[in-house]
């Protein structure tokens, strides 16, 4: 490299993102949103945040396998290394050529993130990254590989490391620092590595095989066998401990080949389709789930519409009031669970709030109701796709061993968006109408976001865990999408597809396609970019979309039914609104499915009535929208119970008024005013109100009269009706995993921003009175380094301001705003006049107009200053 080469090298992560243009400094801060959150002053506030150990972490665990993998060798190579000592411990020395061809993107990435800066002669990983990353006794590197020898000896006598220098067959060196170097550069010869371990015995590589691939540490006594001496003599295996070993890295690595990793996956794992269907046959199925989910959302809400169930005191539903959900719906709980979240997450039920506090249907889900059905569909997916309550959890326990109840509390799982939305992502990116193997989409996830902590080191020594979160929202959304139609018979269907934002799939060959699980299509390790979940505009389009797409699919409602002789009626299909109302009525339902089969019987029938029909009224109603006649035994039925009914009233009654002189009460019936109380005579002392007591003690004090209110204790009970609808409720905002994405808007702003701070820090600038000399960009000691600002007094920054106007010159000034924020900036000033400054600001790359007293001091540019 040449001397001006090495100048332009930068020499810490600040200057590598200085020299970033504005489109790589979006990727950053679209990849890393927590980086402007808040917007940093300028790019050395930048990278040290980029270099904390939380954003760092954040950082490391969004990396897919590969990349991932490759900061992991960064981790135990040289500091800085080179790209091809990076391709020799990712590939090994036989230099995979897959491996050598996925690197180029995986360093990029490592680079993008700003997790690995420099040239590629120079490349470094982030300090934090490499302490994370790299193996300690405490936290051993996914590698599987020890301290190098430099560090495992670190504490041997310089005795010992001589004797291992002879045994070995090296020269005595003056100093440890050289031998240690010495025995080093052996290990990492090859030629040489490879005679030195051809004279030992099959035992002694016997324990090296053990240890090659980690742990690469071992136990041994204060008198090891002779296998074992053979090993320590020749610091193969080096003391870390009492009674404990560790094989050195450079060892290792040649037992290796030099590869860092045993498998290195620089491929993805492909998505296996199972079998595959017409997507007509996938589209109609997905439609017909899709109108079965709305029925039983439907029948959930009529079950709590006029008061559901009460609310635990710590939130959420009991046990008890789950099963009896399930039960009513006929379904599994952990699937009643399901539809009562999902009613939850779409605004339809809320609590009411009162001091009694159940659940009820709030007034949205009058307004759903009203809308198409499509329309329907779209609003309840739309919330199960960017909710982040998980139902799968219920039943489970959180950290502090307490049951996760329905509706309840810490049900929240931050990444079960992403997760949900890629999963479908990946069934798009298959031929249309095919449905995965389950378990190579989960494979994909797992490659996509490898697993932290014990659970990914045991992945290469075994079977894939999957009591990872990942893996079980993965599951969860696989059956859930199914339920709620996203997908049908397994394949995603065309309504989710477009509700996801994906491209139209593309339409396999025409040809002879058997169905069944048992045919297999080709794999596919690509993806369509369909990588985040779209904006809101974008979303609100997908969702007009994935209705315009369903609507045709869905079945005309049907105005009739059909009625048989013994007492049920069949309904071919989905009935209109209100024959399906009147009809749950006056019937029970008796069976489901694509023929709904209802039962009349004398209950049914009585509760007709009881809701304010006429046996004439049914009569009409049934001839009016049975397709066959009216069977004669359903007539009959209705005329019986027509007959009986209404022998015995029962009413009720808010309030009542009792008074001995019934010309009194006589006096309040025959008053107009008196018409809203809802007032009728029981006895002739007793009047009774539909009012309720506090209203009828106004009302009749309105009137003239002065009653007093009655003990309830030995009367009539007063009691308030259950609340039908809850107050105006919002459905539950999701908990955010992290910052948020920045759209274009803010990102433009922040880069601005950043780049306007760094101009004003970095310019370089005359000393002023009291300064070391240099400037805030040479690496001086003077006193606005650091991002602080400069003083001057009042008297001197009007006159370095006035002569500027004159020269032209650009100044470097500190700025408080009104809400207190400092800031630097480079101007020029323009005019001073009437206390303010009106110049061009550098940084803002605009003119501006500034009040002087909040200008905290003044500085003149170097005449270098670029």
């Amino acid at each position: 490299m040449s001397t001006e080469e090495k100048s332009a090298a930068p020499r810490s992560l600040a200057e590598a993102l200085r020299a970033r243009d504005d489109v790589s400094l979006a990727a950053l801060l679209r990849s890393r949103p927590d980086l402007i959150t808040p917007v940093p002053t300028d790019l050395t506030q930048l990278a040290t945040r980029a270099g904390t150990r939380a954003s760092v972490v954040r950082a490391l665990e969004r990396l897919d396998r590969f990349a991932l993998q490759t900061a992991e060798a960064l981790a135990v190579a040289p500091d800085p290394a080179s790209y091809g000592e990076l391709r020799a411990l990712m590939g090994g020395d036989e230099e995979d050529p897959v491996v050598s061809a996925a690197l180029p993107r995986a360093a990029a990435l490592l680079r993008e993130q700003a997790l690995v800066w420099g040239a590629d002669d120079r490349l470094r990983l982030v300090r934090t990254a490499r302490e994370l990353l790299a193996p300690s006794p405490q936290h051993p590197s996914p590698t599987g590989l020890g301290p190098t020898v430099r560090e495992a000896t670190a504490g041997m006598s310089p005795g010992r490391i001589q004797e291992i220098l002879a045994a070995v067959g090296l020269s005595s060196t003056h100093d440890s620092v050289s031998a240690v170097s010495a025995l080093g550069d052996l290990f990492a010869d090859r030629r040489r590595m490879a005679a030195l371990l051809s004279g030992l015995p099959e035992e002694s590589r016997q324990v090296l095989d053990r240890l090659v691939w980690g742990p690469p540490y071992g136990q041994v006594t204060h008198d090891p066998a002779a296998h074992l001496r053979a090993l320590l003599d020749r610091g193969l295996l080096l003391p870390t401990a009492p009674g404990t070993v560790v094989l050195p890295r450079e060892v290792a690595l040649h037992l290796r080949a030099g590869r860092a990793h045993r498998m290195p996956e620089p491929v993805p794992p492909p998505v296996e389709a199972a079998a595959t269907h017409r997507p007509q046959v996938v589209d109609a199925t997905a439609a017909g789930q899709a109108l079965a989910a709305l029925g039983v959302v439907d029948e959930l809400l009529k079950e709590w519409d006029e008061g559901g169930p009460a609310v635990l005191r710590a939130g959420g539903l009991s046990v008890r009031d789950l099963k009896r959900t399930a039960v009513a719906l006929d379904v599994p709980e952990p699937v009643a669970a399901f539809w009562v979240e999902l009613a939850y997450g779409a605004g339809l039920i809320a609590s009411d709030g009162e001091a009694d506090e159940r659940y009820a249907a709030t007034p949205a889900y009058d307004e759903w109701r009203e809308l198409p059905p499509a329309e329907r569909w779209t609003h309840l997916a739309g919330a199960w796709l960017t909710a982040t309550r998980t139902p799968g959890v219920v039943g489970g326990r959180d950290a502090k061993d307490r049951t996760l109840s329905a509706l309840g509390p810490n049900l929240d799982r931050s990444a079960a968006p992403e997760v949900r939305h890629r999963v479908l992502a990946l069934l798009a990116g298959l031929p249309e109408g095919a449905s995965p193997v389950e378990e190579s989409v989960l494979a994909r996830l797992r490659w996509e976001r490898p697993l932290r902590g014990p659970q990914r080191e045991q992945r290469d020594m075994g079977p894939a865990r999957d009591d990872d979160l990942r893996s079980r929202v993965a599951r969860w959304t696989l059956s859930e999408a199914e339920l709620l139609g996203v997908t049908g018979r397994g394949a995603l269907a065309a309504p989710g597809r477009a509700l996801i934002g994906a491209p139209e799939a593309p339409r396999p060959a025409a040809r002879a396609e058997p169905e069944g699980p048992g045919d297999k299509l080709p794999v596919h390790h690509h993806t369509p970019p369909v990588a985040a979940p779209p904006a809101s505009a974008e979303r609100a389009a997908a969702t007009a979309t994935a209705a315009r797409l369903l609507e045709p699919l869905f079945p005309e409602p049907l105005d009739h039914v059909l009625l048989q002789a013994d007492l049920t009626a069949v309904a071919p299909g989905p009935l209109e609104r209100g024959l399906a109302d009147v009809l749950g009525v006056l019937a029970d339902v008796e069976s489901k499915g694509g023929a709904t089969v209802y039962r009349f019987t004398p209950g049914s029938v009585r509760r007709a009535l009881d809701a304010g029909r006429s046996a004439a009224d049914l009569h009409a109603f049934l001839a009016r929208h049975s397709r066959t006649p009216v069977p004669q035994p359903l007539t009959y039925l209705i005329d019986d119970v027509a007959r009986r009914h209404g022998r015995l009233r029962v009413g009720a009654a808010s309030a009542y008024v009792r008074c001995d002189d019934d010309a009194t009460l006589d006096e309040i019936l025959a008053d107009k005013r008196a018409a809203g109380l809802g007032l009728r005579r029981l006895a002739p002392t007793v009047l009774a109100a539909q009012a309720d007591p506090a209203a009828l003690l106004e009302g009749l004090r309105a009137l003239g009269f002065a009653p007093a209110a009655e003990s309830a204790a030995g009367d009539v009970l007063i009691a308030r009706a259950d609340s039908h609808r809850t107050p105006p409720r919002t459905a539950p905002v999701p908990v955010p995993d992290g910052p948020p994405a920045p759209d274009d808007t803010l990102l433009t702003a922040a880069i601005r921003a950043v780049r306007a701070g760094d101009l004003a820090s970095t310019t370089p600038r005359k000393p002023g009175p009291g300064d070391g000399g240099g400037g805030a960009g040479d690496g001086g000691e003077d006193g606005a380094r650091g991002g602080e600002l400069p003083r001057t007094g009042a008297a001197e920054t009007l006159a370095t301001m006035q002569a500027a106007v004159l020269t032209g010159e650009a100044l470097w000034i500190g700025y408080v705003n009104a809400e207190g924020a400092a800031s630097q900036r480079v101007i020029a000033p323009i005019r001073v006049e009437g206390g303010f400054v009106t110049a061009y600001d550098h940084t803002a790359d605009e003119v501006r107009t500034y009040p002087l007293h909040r200008v905290t001091g003044v500085a003149e540019l170097a005449d270098d200053a670029g």
